[in-house]
């Protein structure tokens, strides 16, 4: 009930509480709670619902409301066409897109079936019951299966193994493919078969539903021996809806939340419809075409009552009034002629607009999936379409802003360098080799390395026993703290039938069948690179994690996680070593971590994290602090209390975590390379030379960013780079900001690029927003660093908002891509290595970085032109064809009589005029496709949605009234009075073949196709006496019409008269004023003439 009125229900508190196996309290003042039942909803209307409600979004339609009202007013007032001539179109509109929409929802209601009616296990009476899916209620036991998905969120009891973990994939959530493990409270973990879990006395208490994905806070009481204990439940023991197990044989666990408040559920948000300026312009066109109607009619109307002041044409003697029309209000009669000119008139209103606009736009939207150059063959990934609505909006592109990691690198870590101890390493070959030594021989080197550099290099030709007692000290701890300081999960390849533990054959390792999965790249490439060298992280079985240094098995006792937030920017672990002591292990940003540095080599290893960055090197720094079992104990305490609290346990965690994270022993830094992706160069260079600003958003620290831009072309190396970076307040921000205004103004002849960072991009735009973009715009590149995900869509707002109004484009592959992807007027998604939030909440999906090109320079600009064109046209072909009806008044009193017959006046948007124009709006190219790609600077000549400027829309509109005027005196002086029927539809036909340049088999098919049908469907009508028709004016009309040597003489007269001027004018302009559009048609002999 709630779902459907789009508001929260009222809940009577912010925590609920859900009795294990729904058994409830036998006090007798109990009142269970209500809860959403399972089933998920993801159609938008019912078998009742569907009529009313899809009749209420089409006439929100201005054009569909106006000719409903048009439709009511002939049927309520006499006026001088049937009704049906604007009924029958609106029905047929109404019902194409009813069945559409209909079938679109049919299809969601078949999926909601297959899901709801999905069988599942549930523990009831003391016995596994099958059941569907929809009849889970919260608190039911669930037990699901290795690689079923969850058919509920479910808080973990307990699995098939010892220690009461699992291993899940969220792809289907988030697109991580990668294993996460989940963890159940000892209490219920024992409970490992249905008798035991039916003897199971729990309550959990949690959060009321929360539509984020990675946030749970809840506690579960267990009572044992009439004692109750209690244990915190966190995210890490909440299963979602969706998600998938894996490499576990089966878990049992409590559906905390159904149905529509899944998690899952909760995220099927609707997205903020996005409007195109092509869709924009079209509505103001509209608009001015309703006043040039409203102006025809009250023009109208005004006349008749001018002429009529003569009594002659008043009450002429072949049309004597009656006493009721002598008597009537002249008000109200004016009224009534007003109207009745205003349905004569109406149809220069194009209402097949929209429908054929709509077609154009699903129908177009395939040639980009289908498109072989936007197919990555690797990945098996093609481009992606989520929404048809924006295809024209491609071609109208100002600003790019994108991400940097997964967007223009490859995501795919590789470990190169490290600094331990304020000493550089590289990695070759699988050794650490000391800065300015080779691989051969480790003379030269400091002797406190000397140790560990023999060791790591000739550990292969030693006894490693006896080489181990050498390697001590901070530079094997740091080894020691990447193999451990991380949420990896081991994966072996071994048969089903082993059962049990997947680790259990550890104690036989081999590093052959044993493959790592991570949520994050640079965690698995430094997991990688650790055990290269030597220390390899082998085991992670519920609380114990295992390392083999160098050939020896060391145990680790996880006692603690300390998650990584993008706030806090690190993450830590706290362990008990072999020997019994505790110790925290933590890595993140230097900006995160040295800050809480006391010891160690704080200064040199700073400068060695600034010489990986400006290499281009993604740096994490790793540090250590040892606990005395007071310390631990109150450590411990702290972590608890955050843990199990229901209330603000987010910002409490967040004091636990600082205040854990602090006095810490610096111990290195790593140098992690993200290679780029292919063609970014050349990619960004081809959309500076179409006229787009390219802007970099990115987390990374500034010198890694300015680094990567520098090598994928953001940045030339002949640049004058302008900074404005750790500004501390507004007054220092403004001063810096006219200092680079006047920097730009005095070299105003070399290009600039500009590099911001958070702290003082929000320092910027909070007082000085102008002069902020006053900068920028001057400048040829920007790259922003250190963004938080928020403060990249505040930038894509603050230009997409701005008065120059640009198009914007946001690409990213990442969730903190999102805000901005959905905040920029085209949102592209990457398919990248960081989930697929981003391509979810995109409006287009690519595989790679340089894909953007072809769908930029090639399909926008195609798209563009095309439903240009087809705007254009409806507005001039309407205008063609109800302009003589206006003439035709002044010929006949305006006496309200029509021109065309009553069927040709329906079927003339519908049928006669639409085909030709929706194919060409389908295959036109203006030039060659690799034309666009080699000469991005052809985008230039679409920009600014020039093809539907006013000047443009004025020509096309006045093209149509010099048509009309063409139409209706030609052939009232070729053809004498009989004016009944005229040459308007051969010309806008013709008209479109004039506006063609790419011709293909379907544009011929349909163009003369057309042309024959009105012929053929002219002479069926005309030449049959219909009886169901009261009147049939067209009788035989036709026929004679066509044995007519002068009304063929007359149609070819127009038809030239009509287009002879129009040629005239693009040849002249062609050869005066050439547009580089039509400079390339001529260099590259025009378009190809394929299909």
């Amino acid at each position: 009930f709630w779902f459907w009125f789009g508001v929260d229900p009222p809940h009577q508190s912010d925590t609920r509480t859900i009795y294990v196996a729904n058994r409830f309290p036998q006090n007798g003042h109990y009142v269970p709670q209500r809860f959403a039942d399972n089933r998920i909803i993801s159609s938008k209307y019912t078998i009742w619902n569907f009529v009313p409600k899809n009749l209420f979004e089409q006439f929100r339609r201005i054009a569909n409301f106006y000719f409903l009202i048009i439709f009511l007013v002939q049927l309520m007032i006499d006026t001088p066409t049937s009704p049906v001539t604007s009924g029958l179109p609106l029905f047929f509109v109404i019902t194409v897109t009813a069945i559409k929409q209909g079938y679109e929802d049919w299809l969601r209601h078949k999926a909601d079936n297959e899901v709801n009616g999905a069988p599942v296990f549930v523990v009831r009476s003391g016995s596994l019951v099958q059941t569907r899916s929809k009849n889970i209620r919260v608190g039911d036991i669930v037990r699901v299966a290795k690689d079923e998905t969850f058919p509920a969120d479910l808080a973990l009891l307990s699995s098939d193994r010892a220690d009461g973990t699992c291993h899940i994939t969220t792809a289907s959530l988030d697109g991580e493919t990668n294993l996460k493990t989940h963890y159940s409270v000892a209490e219920t973990s024992v409970c490992q078969s249905v008798s035991q879990l039916e003897a199971l006395q729990a309550v959990v208490e949690c959060q009321q539903p929360d539509a984020d994905l990675y946030r749970f806070v809840g506690r579960i009481t267990v009572t044992q021996d009439e004692e109750e204990i209690v244990r915190p439940l966190g995210q890490e023991s909440l299963l979602l809806r969706g998600a998938r197990l894996k490499n576990t044989k089966e878990i049992f666990g409590v559906a905390i939340y159904t149905g529509m408040e899944s998690k899952m559920a909760l995220n099927y948000k609707c997205k903020s419809q996005k409007r195109s300026a092509v869709e924009k312009s079209m509505n103001t066109f509209l608009i001015i075409y309703l006043g040039i109607l409203l102006f025809e009619a009250i023009l109208s109307t005004i006349l008749k009552y001018a002429w009529q002041a003569e009594n002659k044409w008043d009450e002429p003697f072949y049309n004597q009034k009656t006493e009721q029309e002598r008597n009537s209000s002249p008000i109200l009669k004016f009224i009534s002629d007003f109207l009745a000119f205003l349905v004569l008139y109406n149809f220069i209103i194009p209402i097949s607009l929209y429908v054929t606009v709509e077609m154009q736009k699903f129908l177009g939207s395939f040639f980009i999936g289908w498109d072989l150059d936007l197919y990555h063959e690797e990945s098996d990934q093609k481009a992606q379409v989520n929404t048809s609505d924006l295809n024209e909006e491609l071609g109208q592109v100002e600003y790019v802003f994108t991400d940097k990691t997964g967007t223009l690198t490859e995501n795919e870590m590789h470990f190169r360098e490290c600094s331990i101890n304020g000493v550089k390493y590289r990695e070759v070959n699988g050794k650490l080799v000391p800065e300015g030594m080779n691989d051969d021989s480790p003379d030269g080197c400091t002797p406190q390395l000397v140790n560990l550099i023999t060791f790591i290099l000739f550990t292969r030709s030693s006894s490693p026993s006896s080489q181990l007692n050498l390697c001590i000290g901070e530079e094997l701890l740091f080894l020691k703290a990447v193999s451990l300081c991380h949420t990896v999960q081991i994966s072996y390849d071994q048969p089903d039938d082993l059962g049990g533990d997947p680790f259990s054959h550890a104690n036989g390792f081999s590093s052959n069948n044993m493959e790592y999965y991570a949520s994050s790249p640079d965690e698995k490439a430094l997991v990688e690179a650790a055990k290269r060298i030597g220390v390899a992280f082998t085991r992670c079985s519920g609380e114990t994690m295992e390392i083999r240094t160098f050939g020896k098995s060391e145990k680790y006792k996880l006692l603690h996680l300390l998650e990584f937030d993008a706030d806090r920017r690190r993450m830590s672990v706290i362990l008990q070593t072999p020997s019994g002591g505790k110790v925290l292990f933590t890595k993140g940003a230097e900006s995160a971590v040295l800050p809480f540095t006391t010891s160690g080599e704080i200064e040199k290893t700073r400068l060695h994290v600034d010489e990986f960055a400006l290499k281009g090197l993604r740096t994490l720094v790793v540090a250590c602090r040892h606990f005395s079992p007071e310390e631990y104990a109150d450590v411990d305490k702290h972590l608890s209390a955050a843990r199990t609290a229901l209330q603000q346990r987010e910002e409490k965690l967040q004091e636990a975590f600082n205040y854990i994270e602090r006095d810490l022993q610096l111990l290195g830094a790593t140098g992690v390379e993200d290679k780029l992706q292919d063609k970014v160069q050349e990619t960004i260079e081809a959309l500076r030379l179409a006229g787009i600003k390219v802007w970099v958003l990115t987390g990374d620290k500034h010198e890694t960013a300015v680094s990567v831009s520098l090598s994928c072309g953001h940045f030339h190396r002949t640049m004058n780079i302008l900074e404005l970076l750790q500004q501390r307040s507004d007054n220092d921000c403004a001063e810096q900001l006219r200092r680079l205004a006047r920097r730009i103004n005095e070299d105003h002849v070399i290009q600039h690029g500009l590099v911001v960072d958070g702290a003082s991009l929000s320092l910027a735009l909070r007082e000085h927003e102008k002069l902020f973009m006053e900068v920028c715009k001057n400048c040829s590149a920007v790259l922003c660093c250190r963004m938080a995900p928020l403060q990249k869509a505040k930038v894509v707002r603050l230009w997409k908002t701005s008065p120059e109004k640009p198009i914007t484009l946001a690409i990213g592959d990442g969730a903190n891509d999102v805000s901005m992807i959905q905040e920029a007027h085209v949102g592209i998604g990457i398919m990248g290595k960081e989930g697929r939030q981003a391509v979810r909440n995109s409006d287009y999906a690519i595989a790679r970085f340089k894909f953007l090109a072809k769908l930029l320079l090639v399909h926008g600009h195609f798209y563009y032109i095309r439903i240009a064109t087809l705007v254009q046209y409806f507005f001039y072909k309407n205008v063609c064809f109800i302009t003589p009806q206006f003439l035709y008044q002044f010929f006949c009193l305006f006496s309200q009589q029509t021109l065309y017959d009553s069927v040709y006046l329906t079927l003339y948007n519908i049928c006669f005029t639409s085909l030709p124009i929706l194919v060409y709006s389908l295959f036109e190219q203006l030039v060659h496709p690799h034309v666009l790609q080699n000469k991005p600077g052809l985008y230039r000549d679409i920009s600014k949605n020039s093809l539907l400027s006013f000047r443009t829309f004025l020509y096309w509109t006045l093209l149509g009234f010099c048509h009309a005027f063409i139409f209706f005196f030609g052939s009232y002086i070729l053809m004498g009075e009989d004016t009944s029927l005229m040459g308007n539809g051969q010309v806008t036909f013709l008209f479109s073949h004039v506006c063609t340049h790419f011709w293909t088999w379907m544009n011929h098919f349909v163009t003369w196709g057309s042309i024959a049908f009105y012929f053929i469907f002219s002479l069926f009508y005309g030449g049959i006496i219909w009886p169901f028709l009261h009147t049939q004016d067209m009788y035989f009309v036709f026929v004679q019409l066509l044995s007519s040597g002068s009304a063929w003489f007359a149609i070819i007269i127009i038809i030239i008269t009509c287009l002879f001027p129009d040629v005239v004018k693009k040849v002249f302009y062609r050869h005066l004023q050439p547009t580089s559009t039509q400079k390339s048609q001529v260099t590259w002999g025009g378009p190809a003439h394929f299909l």
